[in-house]
Formats: structure tokens, C-alpha cells, sequence
């Protein structure tokens, strides 16, 4: 009987965690740790499955004082808060039936093998579902459990690439970038959280489990659908711009939107009719208070202004485009947005980590909260999980386990085996 099957149409206490009934056991590496997170964030019981000795994404940085440690990744206490933690081998036979024994109690299975791995080692789904019926398996790989590509490797860089989302990042006269940190498998994770929960409410109707079958790369193509459009409807692909913006079949196809400024970059572009003539009027009033509109930006009938059209001539539009960032260059990101919000432009500042550290909006939406880290004798500040629920309880409730920190919890406690079982289990490193 697993955790939850009594418990599926009952109600919970206003304190407690919205999916607390259930429980998930988390095989994922990075490619899938964020699925695990997000349902221990909404209250599912976790286990972290790590092989002994510990998993490999505790050796990714950055490092807690800088110093490379197993137990210090902030990678791992990033992602793997609200988690319980322990060591099992399930390449061993004896790893393989206490995961079986696992399996009978719980509702999810979260894994990032290769294709085929967990069938070879006698974990696939059609076996855990002999055991557990109602168990839901949620498989994270690059590219999905069929097609040609089933058993390529997907580095985060590739499966950009794949995307076509990397096609449209950077210069038009350059080749395409990459992004400046690996953000392929968060996506991934994402609808992995998102596809486990919409087995577990196919489960509810039917008291059916499913394999859950995610990839990486669609789940990247999904991110950039808005590009999709530009070819179905016109059969044009999207160009690299930079700092601007493009726009096809406009006499301006290449509007800068990112500025740099004193302390960093804002977004500003120059919105055509209406929607941006009260904006742009108030930015030239602005700009010529201090000196630095030009005349023509001045003559300027912002309601008529029209970006398909060709009545702003090239050289009016380039002085405009200088006086601009002449304009910007002379102030920081703060001054900007709050006279941008009291003038009513569209402006916007490029935060950084420490801009969304000290935002007075987040402060109030109590994004920021501290983790004991009794390990480190340290408190951390991670953010909160990014809803805030009006009944039930997303938070934080505890960091990232140590590694084999809860085997005696699970083993012991909840399986029953004794501590001479244990000592035999360790020492033959099955956990």
C-alpha cells in the first residue's frame, strides 16, 4: 500500500503541505534534481537516492567559502532543499530489492539513466509497476525514451543548439552564443514536475499509475514557441540582433532595447503609436531637462509615430538613437526605473543577484528566507518557493541532506533492518 492511497480525496490542515501525503524517490543527477525540489517544495517526501560515497553533482560549484567539498556545493544545497537523503547502490542486487522495497510505499519515481538503463538493472516501469501498481515513473533525458536520437548524449550546450533557440543568441554577424550558465535541464526539470503532477491527477480518476517521458530538448523547444510562430505564419526564421530588437519588414528592423547605463544595462525601446507615445514624450521631456534631447526627438508627433513607415529620416534616427544612450550613460539603473515609473516609461533595469537581494517587491512578497545549515554552525538565504499559497503551507522546511544522512531513518526505522544489517549492507557498499 503506498503512502498516499488512503489519503488522495482527503483534505488537509490549513498547516500542512499541499502534497505531503506522497512520497517520491529522486535517482536524478542534475539533469532531473529540480523535479525533486519542486515537489518537495509543495510538500512531497523526497528521498534523495545517491550511490555510496555521494552523488556527482555534489562536485559542481560554486562552493560554500570557496572550498571544493562534497558536503559544501551550493549546487546541491540549491536544489535539493526539502529532501531526505540516503546511500543505496542499485547496481548491486542487494541495492535493487531494498529499492523494490521502496517502491512498495511510494508514488513517484524520478530517474535520469540513459534509455534502457533502469530496464537492464531490472528497475524499468513495467517492473515497478508489478510491485506498485500505482506508482508514476517520470524518466528526464536529453532527447526522450524513442527516436533516432534516444540514445545521444545531451550536453546543455547541444541541446540549445537543438533547440533552435541558440539560433537567435547574439550577433548577426557572428555566430550564435550560448547562454552564460547551463539552464537546459531546469527547463527539463520544470515539465518533469509539471507532467508527474498530471499523472498523479490521471491516478486520482483511475487508480492507474504512467511513465512519464520527458526530454530536454522539447522541453527547450517549448521555451522558445514565440520564434515557432515567425515561421509557420511567414516562413521567416528569427535573426540574431544583439542589443536590439528585430523586426521583420520594418524600415527599423534593428531597435536597440538593452543600454548601458552607470552601474549596469536597462531595457528601453521605442514603442510605436498609443501605447508609446506617452512614454516616449515624457522620456524626451526628460532628456531635454537635462540638456541632451536633440531637435528632432523634440519635433517629434510620438502619437503618429509609426515604425513601418519612412517619414523619420535615417539621420534623425540615428541622433536619436545617440542622445539616448548619451541620456542613459549619465545615470545608474535606480534612477532610471523610479523616474521611469513616475514619468511612466517602459524602462527597466538588467538586475543582478544582489539587485534582486536587496528589491523592496520581493522583500515584501518574503521571496528571501534563512536555512539553518548546523553543518556549516552557518545560516543561508535561499528563496522561497515562487507561489504563495492562500490554504497550504510552500516552504522551505529543510536543506539539503548530508550524504547517507537519513539511512538509519529509512533503512532502520521505516524498512526494519537491523544495525548488523546495516554494518553488512555498508561495508559490501550497497548504501
Amino acid at each position: 500500500m503506498s503512502k498516499s492511497e488512503n489519503s488522495e480525496s482527503a483534505g488537509g490542515s490549513p498547516n500542512e503541505s499541499l502534497l505531503s501525503p506522497y512520497r517520491a524517490l529522486d535517482l536524478t543527477d542534475e539533469k532531473g534534481a529540480l523535479c525533486g525540489r519542486i515537489l518537495g517544495d509543495f510538500g512531497v517526501d523526497v528521498i534523495k537516492i545517491e550511490p555510496p560515497g555521494g552523488d556527482p553533482s555534489r562536485r559542481i560549484g560554486p562552493f560554500y567559502h570557496d572550498i571544493p567539498d562534497l558536503e559544501k556545493s551550493l549546487y546541491w544545497f540549491a536544489y535539493n532543499t526539502n529532501k531526505r537523503g540516503i546511500t543505496l547502490n542499485i547496481e548491486t542486487s542487494d541495492g535493487r530489492e531494498l529499492f523494490k522495497s521502496l517502491v512498495k510505499t511510494a508514488d513517484f519515481v524520478l530517474e535520469s539513466f540513459p534509455p534502457g538503463h533502469m530496464d537492464r538493472i531490472g528497475l524499468g516501469y513495467s517492473a515497478l509497476n508489478e510491485i506498485n501498481p500505482q506508482i508514476i515513473m517520470t524518466s528526464i533525458t536529453p532527447f526522450g525514451q524513442t527516436g533516432p536520437w534516444r540514445d545521444y548524449k545531451g550536453s546543455d550546450i547541444a541541446l540549445w543548439a537543438l533547440s533552435s533557440y541558440m539560433y537567435v543568441e547574439g550577433d548577426e554577424d557572428r555566430a550564435p552564443v550560448r547562454f552564460g550558465y547551463p539552464q537546459s535541464y531546469f527547463h527539463a526539470g520544470l515539465e518533469a514536475a509539471a507532467g508527474t503532477l498530471v499523472a498523479l491527477h490521471h491516478r486520482q480518476l483511475t487508480g492507474e499509475g504512467q511513465w512519464v517521458d520527458v526530454s530536454a530538448q522539447q522541453a527547450l523547444i517549448i521555451v522558445n514557441l514565440q520564434n515557432q510562430q515567425y515561421w509557420d505564419l511567414a516562413r521567416f526564421n528569427p535573426r540574431r540582433a544583439g542589443p536590439c530588437v528585430y523586426r521583420s519588414g520594418v524600415k527599423w528592423a534593428y531597435q536597440r532595447r538593452i543600454w548601458q547605463c552607470k552601474d549596469g544595462f536597462v531595457c528601453f525601446i521605442l514603442m510605436a503609436g498609443t501605447t508609446g507615445a506617452p512614454g516616449n514624450t515624457a522620456l524626451t521631456e526628460w532628456m531635454d531637462s537635462e540638456g541632451l534631447a536633440p531637435e528632432c526627438m523634440k519635433r517629434m508627433n510620438w502619437s503618429a509615430f509609426n515604425i513601418r513607415a519612412d517619414e523619420i529620416a535615417v539621420e534623425d534616427y540615428e541622433e536619436i538613437t545617440r542622445a539616448l544612450a548619451a541620456f542613459f550613460s549619465r545615470h545608474t539603473k535606480s534612477e532610471l526605473y523610479e523616474g521611469a515609473i513616475k514619468r511612466g516609461i517602459f524602462l527597466y533595469p538588467c538586475s543582478t543577484v544582489e539587485d534582486l537581494r536587496n528589491d523592496p517587491h520581493l522583500r515584501v512578497r518574503d521571496l528571501w528566507t534563512e536555512v539553518e545549515h548546523s553543518e556549516l554552525n552557518d545560516t543561508l538565504v535561499y528563496p522561497r518557493p515562487c507561489m504563495l499559497l492562500s490554504e497550504t503551507l510552500c516552504e522551505i522546511q529543510r536543506r539539503a541532506p548530508l550524504i547517507g544522512e537519513h539511512n538509519e531513518e529509512i533503512y532502520a526505522e521505516e524498512l526494519g533492518l537491523s544495525k548488523s544489517e546495516l554494518v553488512t549492507l555498508k561495508q559490501g557498499m550497497v548504501i
